[in-house]
């Protein structure tokens, strides 16, 4: 791995466009045994958290009229802890069920394939690509799959509809060409559209833990990777509404995880006009929109940034993929567990019996992250510039540069770097000096330290502390999660 492609917060933060002067605000707590892999997924998620972090600070700094950004310190307790999260929710006393039996590996005629079927829909479109019944064993599919190749099947259920994806080496998905299409990409891809008016923020009165504090944010996102980045702009302040069409529901136990902070709304916009137009007052009237649909999904409904940057200028459009808005899979859906098989991750943490995974699902915790970092940014941003910003980060290209160093796809020197944190320190600026890593100060072990408890409309939760943190706070979300699509579409 070379330094200019490592997992370290200076890469990401430059990747935002972030101030490299600041980076000597920032300080890490190593801990041995986080997020163990062959792969540096500890120095990938303390990255991840750090951009974001960093970028909080300085946006809280400029609107309290700080003369010096606050400190920030990344716990890799912390961090581990929260790239986990869902699997340390307790909903009263009772653990949530992470993957459905048909979203697993499986053999096929000629390797791996792996498919995600944790929605209904998407388990039906699954079984029929297959043609299987609706109640098919996951024995019946794993014999009709063992007689297909990966590939065939691939194309079969994306054809349908459903999502299954081939295993592949780093080598097989440099050659593909929508590996070759995210590998040209940045990390994070953010620019200006059209021109206006700088944004107007009141000032925090020398408080920068709210930096987002008066933001409204429309989260139009699924699954974890966009509800973690909208969980953490709650988190410093901003009124998020996440809305979901009624006929949509997100699974129970990925909602509360992901929920914190947040209010959930249901608004049909493809029937009736009420709710079209509350969208649009909505909208009229946000200031961050995100969205986490397959690319081009929301066009319809004028929710491309293009179209945003014509009917409300000065916005901030952040939008998340799975495999990046560009080549030739750039249309299809993805999750974190998919992306992970397709870009040889699978491959590298696995062995010659078995693909396997990383201890976490990074790639959708570790873009998260970084898409709150980046609306984060597009805002301290547009308070000097106008126009409307965007920033478009994706789990493949995430993985890429968790894979950048790899070389031979099978762990090598970096698989030794991440194992003992032996990861480069980035150099500062002349005003100090900043490391990424170094020597383990203490280990990993127990997390009930980064966990807490609430009371709430769902129960009695445990859940991961956010590892956003600067100056001494903020340490806990406002609120906790409620009911999926109870509460009312309106601003606070």
């Amino acid at each position: 791995m070379t330094h200019s492609d490592a997992p370290t917060t200076e890469f990401a933060w430059t990747a935002l466009g972030g101030d490299p002067r600041l980076l000597t605000r920032l300080s890490t707590v190593v801990r041995s045994g986080a997020l163990e892999a062959r792969l540096p997924v500890r120095e990938l998620a303390r990255a991840c958290v750090g951009a974001c972090a960093l970028a909080a600070a300085e946006l809280g700094a400029r609107r309290a009229g700080l003369a010096e950004v606050p400190e920030v310190r990344v716990d890799d307790g912390a961090v581990a802890t929260a790239f986990v999260s869902e699997r340390h929710l307790l909903v009263d006393g009772r653990a949530p069920v992470a993957f459905a039996p048909l979203s697993r590996f499986w053999r096929t005629a000629d390797g791996w394939v792996r498919t995600h079927a944790n929605y209904p829909h998407h388990r039906a479109r699954l079984l029929g690509a297959l043609g299987l019944p609706d109640g098919a064993s996951v024995e019946a599919v794993a014999g009709c799959l063992a007689e297909r190749s990966a590939v065939e099947v691939e194309d079969a259920v994306y054809a349908a509809g459903g999502l299954a994806v081939a295993l592949r080496t780093p080598e097989e998905w440099a050659r593909h060409e929508q590996g070759a299409a995210v590998a040209g990409q940045p990390l994070v891809e953010h620019g200006t559209l059209g021109s206006g008016v700088p944004r107007r923020l009141p000032p925090l009165a020398g408080d920068p833990l709210s930096p987002a504090a008066g933001l409204r944010v429309l989260d139009l996102t699924r699954v974890i990777a966009g509800p973690v980045a909208t969980r953490t702009l709650a988190l410093l302040g901003a009124d998020v509404l996440r809305v979901d069409p009624p006929g949509l529901p997100e699974l129970a136990d990925q909602h509360t995880d992901t929920g914190f902070g947040k209010r959930s709304a249901t608004l049909d916009l493809t029937a009736g006009r009420h709710d079209r137009q509350v969208f649009e007052e909505l909208l009229a009237s946000a200031d961050v929109v995100v969205t986490g649909y397959r690319p081009g999904a929301l066009d319809r409904f004028g929710l491309s940034a293009e179209a945003l940057a014509e009917r409300r200028p000065g916005i901030v459009v952040g939008q998340l993929s799975a495999w990046g808005v560009y080549g030739p899979w750039g249309g299809r859906r993805g999750f974190d567990s998919l992306v992970q098989v397709a870009t040889g991750i699978a491959s590298i943490e696995g062995s010659e019996e078995k693909p396997g995974a990383l201890p976490a699902q990074a790639l959708d915790h570790g873009t998260g992250y970084l898409l709150a970092a980046g609306v984060l940014r597009a805002v301290t941003e547009g308070l000097d510039e106008g126009g409307t910003r965007f920033v478009r980060p994706a789990l493949a290209r995430t993985a890429a540069w968790l894979t950048a160093g790899d070389g031979a796809g099978r762990g090598g020197a970096t698989a030794e770097a991440s194992r003992s944190g032996a990861t480069a320190a980035a150099s500062g600026s002349s005003e100090g000096s900043y490391s990424d890593s170094g020597p383990a100060e203490a280990s990993y072990g127990d997390p009930a330290p980064w966990l807490a408890e609430a009371d709430s409309a769902l129960g009695r939760l445990r859940y991961a502390l956010p590892p956003v943190s600067f100056a001494g706070g903020p340490g806990d979300w406002s609120r906790p999660p409620g009911p999926w699509g109870a509460d009312s579409p309106r601003w606070v």
